[in-house]
Parts: structure tokens; sequence; C-alpha cells
């Protein structure tokens, strides 16, 4: 017989688990205002420089608010992730704010690296999940996606004009908001199944009767009384 090399999770991991889960329509309606702004975003027509840097502001105001958040749901080292996240997009959208037109020209400059760091930000974070969640393959979908569309405007950044990239850090824009809706809503359906795989391990309040096997309680209900269960030692 080997023996059971597996490390129970103590009381303050179970807690912690089972009160994030009970957060999780939060990345539910997070996923869903992010799919409200994509459509928002890509659907407007906008011919001011300074409107596209506003609206980049509202982005990352609204990213800092959704990573400030994940830190308050994760644990170890992607605790410290999304709260330097956090800071980033806030410092982003107050500088958007401050300075619209620059904030343009600064994104549309690095816009192939942003979306590059973002695409392995996203593989890594799918790959360290794949032992523990049914749905990375997700988040490596879209890690993906992100880093060769990454490549291309790396690839392609001198062939394009103003306007091109006016239009391009629209996309961009919306884009993200689309990948960040899929990752919120991954991540909520997630916390719900680790919530309901909690609850049906929690043992029953002390003093309560086993549960009947479904045989017994036929057996019960016809009026014959259910064979005794031999109970044997197992040999080692």
């Amino acid at each position: 017989m080997q023996p059971d090399t597996s490390v129970p999770e103590g009381p303050a991991a179970q807690l912690l688990r089972r009160e994030a889960a009970r957060w999780w329509w939060a990345p539910l309606v997070a996923g869903i205002l992010w799919f409200a702004i994509a459509w928002a975003v890509l659907r407007v027509d906008v011919v001011s420089l300074a409107t596209v840097g506003i609206l980049v502001g509202i982005v990352f105001l609204l990213a800092a608010v959704a990573e400030a958040g994940m830190a308050g749901l994760a644990m170890g080292g992607w605790k410290a992730v999304h709260i330097v996240l956090a800071v980033v997009f806030l410092l982003g959208a107050l500088w958007a704010f401050i300075r619209p037109i620059n904030t343009f020209f600064a994104l549309a400059s690095v816009l192939g690296l942003l979306l590059l760091i973002q695409g392995v930000f996203y593989i890594a974070r799918a790959a360290a999940a794949r032992e523990v969640s049914p749905y990375w393959w997700v988040g490596m979908v879209c890690g993906v996606l992100v880093l060769l569309l990454g490549i291309w405007v790396s690839t392609s950044d001198r062939a394009w004009d103003l306007a091109a990239r006016a239009v391009f850090v629209l996309l961009f824009v919306g884009f993200y908001a689309v990948f960040r809706g899929i990752n919120d809503l991954v991540l909520a359906f997630e916390l719900r199944r680790v919530g309901r795989e909690d609850r049906r391990s929690e043992p029953g309040p002390a003093g309560e009767a086993p549960s009947v096997p479904s045989q017994d309680r036929r057996s019960m209900a016809g009026g014959v009384e259910p064979e005794p269960r031999s109970h044997t030692t197992p040999s080692v």
C-alpha cells in the first residue's frame, strides 16, 4: 500500500477559498461590463486625438479597479502582481486624463510592446492554472492571440500614418476589453466551481444520521431486511 503524500489544506486556506468563492458574481459582472465597453469603443467614430486619449484613460481606470479586486482574491505571488498592475494602470489613467494627446502618441509608439507583454502575462497565468482549473486553455488561447497581434503590430508599425494609428489604438483598447471580459468570465465560473466543491466536501452537522444507500432504501421500503455487510480489515 502506497502512503498518501497529499498535503491537506489548513483551515486558513479553506476559509480563503470559501470567501473567494462567495464573490464569484463580481468577476461575472466585471466581464459583462468589459464586453459593453468593448462594444462601445469599437463602434465609436473618433477624429480627435484628445478624445482617444481620454477613452484610453477611462479603460485604464477601470482596469486599475479590476486589478485591485483581483488582488483581493489572489494569494501568494499573484497578489503582488495584481497590486503592481493596479498601480500601473492607475498612473496610466491619471496621465491620460492630464495629457490625453501625449498619451495617444505614447501608446501608439509602444503599442506592439504592450501587446507582447500582455500576451506573455496571459500565457504565464494560464500555464500556472493548468493543474487547478479546467478552463486554463481559454487564457492560453487569448494569450497566444494577443502575442501574435503584438508581433504583427511591431513588424508593421512604420507603415502606418497618424489616422491608421488612431484607429488601431481604438482597436487595441476594444480588443483589450474583450480579452479582459473573457478572462473575468472564466474566473467567475472557476470560483463558482470551487465553491460548489467545497460545499460538497463539508462534513454534515454533528449527530446527523449517516445517509442510507439507495439499494438499502428500496429493500426497506419493500419490507425486506437488508443484508448485513461484512466489515473486513484490508490486508496491507
